[in-house]
C-alpha cells in the first residue's frame, strides 16, 4: 500500500538529520500554536493563501527565496567547514555520501529555489506597478504557479527527513543518475520537485510575458517601458524557451528510470552526452534568467539614486536582448572537454566572447549614469557598486574559460566553482538584496534600517572574497569539485580561509534578518506616507506604500520614458483626480492551494512508487482545475465610493508629510 516507503526510510543513524528534524518539529509547532493562538487562520487564508494579489503572492515567493536561502547556506557552511578538516588522516565529520547529497541540494536549492523565487517575487511585485496595470494578465495563474512551485520546495525539504536527497550534483548526469547508480529515490526526489516547480515557473513566464505585451498604460510603447521591465519580458522570455526543454529532459531520465528505457545509458543506443546537451541548453539561459532582472534593478537604481536618467537606455534595451539571443548559443562551453572537435569549440568559445560585449556595456552604462550625478551613497547604491566591482572581475574570469585552451585545464576544477560564485552571489544576490531594499518601502509602507543594511553588506562582500579567491588559487594548483577529502596538505590553508569567508557570509544573512526585525520594530519612525520615498522616476512610486490592491485609481497615461518624474516636474503628479470610477477586479480563489496540494501527493506518491496516491494527486489536479474553469464567480466591481475613500486618505496622509 505504501509502495517503497517504511520506517526505514527516516534516517534515524544520522545526528545531523535527525537534530534538525527535531528543530524543525518544534519550530514548526510553535509556529502553528501562535497562528492559532493569535486566531490569525482565517486572515491567513482570505488574505495570503487565497490571494489572486501580484503584490502578495510576490511577496510570498521572496519569503519563501528567503528561508530556502537559510537551508541553501546551512548546506555551504557544511561543504566549508568538512574540507576547512578532512586533509590527509582527518576524515571529516560528514560520511562521503551525505556529502554528495549536501553538495547537489546546495546547489539545486538555491538556484531554483532560492534565486528563482526571489527573481519571480521582484518581477510580480514591480512589473504591474511599473506599467501602469492593475493586475497581471491572469490572475489565478499566478496564484497556481506560486503553489505549484511550494509543492517543489516541500519536497525539496521533505527528502531531508524522509528518505534522502540525490547525490549526483545539481544537474544529475547520467549514468550516475540512473536507476544502476542511483537505484534510491534520492533522483526521484529531484526529478519531481524540479518538474512541479518547473511548471509552475513556466506557467509565470507565459503569465508575465501576456502582461507586459497586453497590458501596459494607453501610451506606453515598448521604448517607453522602464528598463526593469525590459529585462523582466526577455527574461520571461528565455523561460518559456528553456524551462520546456529542461521539463523534456527530466521527462526522458524518467523513462529511464521508470519504463527501462535506454535515452542517456549506452545500452540500447543511448548517449548520456545528449542529456548533458539538453540539459545544458536549458541550464545557459537559465543563469541569463537569473541575472537580467538584477541588471533591470540595477539600473533603476542608479537612474534614482544618481538624480538623472539612466545614460543610454536604447543601448541598455538593445543589450538586454542581445544577451536574450546569444544566451542560447553558447552551452556547449561548459563541455568543451567532450570532444566534440576544434571547430565546434571554437563557434562556442567566440560565441561565449561575444556574449560579454553587451554586459560590458551595461557596465558602462551605469558608471556614466553616475558620473556627475548627485548620487547618493544608500544601501541599494553600495550594493550596486559592490555588483560592479565583483561581477567585472567574475566576467573577466568567465572569458577566460570561454577559451577552449584554458578550460581544458580548469575543467571541474574549483576556478570554476570560483567563477560561478563570483556572478552568481555578486550579482543575482547583491542585485536581488539591493532591488529588496529599494522597494520594500512600496511593498510594506516603511523602509528598512540603514545602518544594519549597510553592515550586512559589508559582511557579504568581505566574505565573497574571502571564500571564493582562494578557489581560483586552488584551481590553479587542481585541486577539483565536490572532494570530500584530499591528501594534499598544500591545500587546507586555502580551505581554511575559504571557512572563514563563509562565517563573514553567515554574518551577512544574520544581519539582513535582523535589518529587517528591526524595521519591523521601529516602522512607525520609518513610514513613508507619500509613495515616494526615494524621489523615484517610474509609475510605480506614484502611487501608495503599500499600493491599494487595485493599483491605480485611474489608469496613467504614459507620453515620457520617465512619466512619473516629469509629473513632478511639470506639477501634474500633484493635480486634483478625476472623478472615481468603479474597478473591476478579479475575485480571491483557494483553487491554486489545492492544486499544489494534489500535485504535492502525486509527486509523493510517484517518488515511492505509491501508486494509488499518484492517481488521487493527478485526478484531485485535474477535477479542482475544471472545477475552476466552469466558476463564473471569479470577478467584482469595487464601488467608485470605496475608491475615492481610500485615494483621500492617501491623499491626506501625503498632504501631512508635505507640511511636516
Amino acid at each position: 500500500m505504501f509502495g517503497k516507503l517504511s520506517l526505514e526510510a527516516i534516517p534515524f543513524h544520522d545526528p545531523i538529520v535527525m537534530a534538525t528534524l527535531v528543530a524543525v518539529t518544534l519550530g514548526g509547532i510553535a509556529l502553528l500554536a501562535a497562528i492559532t493562538y493569535f486566531g490569525k487562520w482565517k486572515y491567513l487564508w482570505t488574505e495570503w493563501f487565497t490571494t489572486v494579489d501580484h503584490k502578495k503572492i510576490g511577496i510570498m515567493y521572496i519569503i519563501v527565496a528567503l528561508i530556502m536561502l537559510l537551508r541553501g547556506f546551512a548546506d555551504a557552511i557544511m561543504m566549508r567547514s568538512q574540507q576547512a578538516v578532512a586533509a590527509a588522516d582527518a576524515a571529516g565529520f560528514l560520511p562521503p555520501h551525505h556529502y554528495d547529497q549536501i553538495f547537489t541540494a546546495h546547489g539545486v536549492i538555491m538556484i531554483f529555489f532560492m534565486a528563482m523565487p526571489f527573481i519571480t517575487g521582484l518581477m510580480n511585485v514591480v512589473v504591474p506597478l511599473q506599467i501602469g496595470a492593475r493586475d497581471v494578465a491572469y490572475p489565478f495563474l499566478n496564484s497556481l504557479s506560486f503553489w505549484l512551485f511550494g509543492a517543489g520546495v516541500v519536497l525539496m525539504m521533505l527528502s531531508l527527513f524522509v528518505g534522502e536527497f540525490a547525490a549526483t550534483g545539481w544537474l544529475a548526469y547520467p549514468p550516475l543518475s540512473g536507476l544502476d547508480y542511483s537505484p534510491s529515490v534520492g533522483m526521484d526526489y529531484y526529478i519531481w520537485s524540479l518538474q512541479i516547480s518547473g511548471l509552475g515557473t513556466t506557467l509565470s513566464g507565459i503569465n508575465f510575458i501576456v502582461t507586459i505585451l497586453r497590458m501596459r498604460a494607453p501610451g506606453m510603447s515598448l521604448m517607453k517601458m522602464p528598463v526593469f521591465t525590459w529585462t523582466a519580458l526577455v527574461t520571461n522570455i528565455l523561460i518559456v524557451a528553456a524551462f520546456p526543454v529542461l521539463a523534456a529532459t527530466l521527462a526522458l531520465l524518467t523513462a529511464d528510470r521508470y519504463l527501462g528505457t535506454h535515452f542517456f545509458t549506452n545500452d540500447g543506443g543511448g548517449n548520456a552526452m545528449m542529456y548533458v546537451n539538453l540539459i545544458w541548453i536549458w541550464g545557459h539561459p537559465e543563469v541569463y534568467i537569473l541575472i537580467l532582472p538584477c541588471f533591470g534593478a540595477f539600473s533603476e537604481i542608479i537612474a534614482t539614486y544618481s538624480r538623472k536618467p539612466l545614460f543610454g537606455y536604447k543601448s541598455m534595451v538593445y543589450a538586454t536582448a542581445a544577451i536574450g539571443i546569444l544566451s542560447f548559443l553558447v552551452w556547449l562551453h561548459h563541455f568543451f572537454t567532450m570532444g566534440s572537435g576544434a571547430n565546434v569549440n571554437a563557434f562556442f568559445g567566440i560565441a561565449t566572447m561575444i556574449i560579454s560585449v553587451p554586459t560590458g556595456a551595461k557596465i558602462f552604462n551605469w558608471l556614466f549614469t553616475m558620473y556627475r550625478g548627485r548620487v547618493q551613497m544608500t544601501t541599494p547604491v553600495i550594493w550596486t557598486i559592490g555588483f560592479m566591482v565583483t561581477f567585472v572581475i567574475g566576467g573577466m574570469t568567465g572569458v577566460m574559460m570561454a577559451i577552449p585552451a584554458v578550460s581544458f585545464v580548469l575543467h571541474n576544477s574549483l576556478f570554476l566553482i570560483a567563477h560561478f560564485h563570483n556572478v552568481i552571489i555578486g550579482g543575482v544576490v547583491f542585485g536581488c538584496i539591493a532591488a529588496m531594499t529599494y522597494w520594500f518601502p512600496k511593498a510594506f509602507g516603511f523602509k528598512l534600517n540603514e545602518r544594519l543594511g549597510k553592515y550586512s553588506f559589508w559582511c557579504w562582500l568581505i566574505g565573497f572574497y574571502l571564500a571564493f579567491m582562494p578557489l581560483y588559487i586552488l584551481g590553479f594548483k587542481g585541486m577539483t569539485r565536490r572532494l570530500n577529502h584530499y591528501d594534499n596538505p598544500e591545500w587546507q590553508p586555502y580551505l581554511i580561509v575559504a571557512w572563514v569567508g563563509a562565517v563573514f557570509v553567515a554574518a551577512g544573512i544574520a544581519l539582513l534578518l535582523l535589518q529587517v526585525a528591526v524595521s519591523i520594530r521601529d516602522r512607525a519612525k520609518n513610514r513613508d506616507l507619500t509613495g515616494d520615498p526615494w524621489g523615484g522616476r517610474t509609475l510605480e512610486w506614484s502611487t501608495s506604500s503599500p499600493p491599494p490592491f487595485y493599483n491605480f485609481a485611474h489608469v496613467p497615461q504614459v507620453e515620457h520614458l520617465d512619466q512619473f518624474w516629469e509629473d513632478k516636474q511639470s506639477g501634474r503628479a500633484n493635480r486634483a483626480p478625476a472623478p472615481y470610477k468603479d474597478i473591476h477586479m478579479p475575485r480571491n480563489t483557494g483553487t491554486g492551494v489545492y492544486m499544489g496540494a494534489f500535485g504535492l501527493a502525486m509527486c509523493f506518491g510517484l517518488i515511492w512508487h505509491i501508486w494509488w496516491l499518484a492517481i488521487v494527486g493527478f485526478v484531485g489536479m485535474i477535477a479542482s482545475f475544471v472545477a475552476r474553469a466552469y466558476s463564473r464567480d471569479i470577478d467584482y466591481y469595487v464601488p467608485a465610493k470605496e475608491v475615492e475613500a481610500i485615494e483621500n486618505a492617501h491623499l491626506q496622509r501625503k498632504q501631512q508629510q508635505q507640511a511636516a
